[in-house]
């Protein structure tokens, strides 16, 4: 299975070093010295990383054969793909990788079904399911231990515990404020 590591950036310096956007929670294991990784478009590579290093909180890659800045900047906007064994697991029990995760069926604790993900949206602060629903319509879905309640890659599903709101418009009237007002309401009938 062929997964994207990676999106050339700009180049650094003169030597033939290069930024790279990174797109694995593994860089260490898919981005190291020696790693031979595809590429798109394929007439750019292979290319085998040479030296990493991190910079100003950027990872910076030579890779063979790439010696100046013109090299280099030829590269910018190439992505990185790494040969993966489909059956490899994360280390962390709670970790996934996104082939695991698309096309699982979403539904609620008590099974009713809510859609299938469709694709995950990796933001700053978290990941997203984009979640397709029966009728066509696509619904977001927090990636978050507290919504996300159980993933079961055995039963192909994902069990979701979702706040008012998120999955139907109908949001539940939660403030003790509301509450007050509704009671006042009532005295005055």
């Amino acid at each position: 299975m062929q997964l994207v590591v990676a999106r050339i950036g700009r180049a650094h310096g003169i030597k033939g070093e290069v930024t790279v956007e990174v797109r694995t929670d593994e860089p260490e294991l898919r981005l190291g010295p020696g790693a031979v990784l595809l590429t798109d478009p394929a007439s750019t590579g292979p290319l085998t990383i040479e030296t990493g290093r991190v910079h100003s909180g950027r990872l910076m890659l030579r890779f063979e054969g790439v010696r100046d800045r013109t090299a280099a900047e030829a590269l910018r906007n190439t992505l990185l793909i790494a040969e993966i064994d489909p059956d490899e697991q994360p280390e962390d029990d709670d970790e996934y990788y996104d082939h695991q995760l698309i096309d699982l069926d979403v539904v609620l604790a008590d099974g009713t079904e809510i859609g299938r993900i469709a694709e995950i949206s990796h933001l700053p602060s978290q990941d997203l399911f984009i979640v397709e629903r029966p009728d066509g319509s696509e619904l977001m879905i927090p990636f978050v231990q507290e919504i996300v309640t159980d993933i079961d890659l055995e039963e192909q599903r994902a069990v979701i515990d979702p706040p008012p709101g998120l999955i139907d418009d109908r949001a539940e009237i939660a403030s003790a404020r509301d509450e007050k007002f509704a009671e006042g309401d009532k005295d005055a009938s």
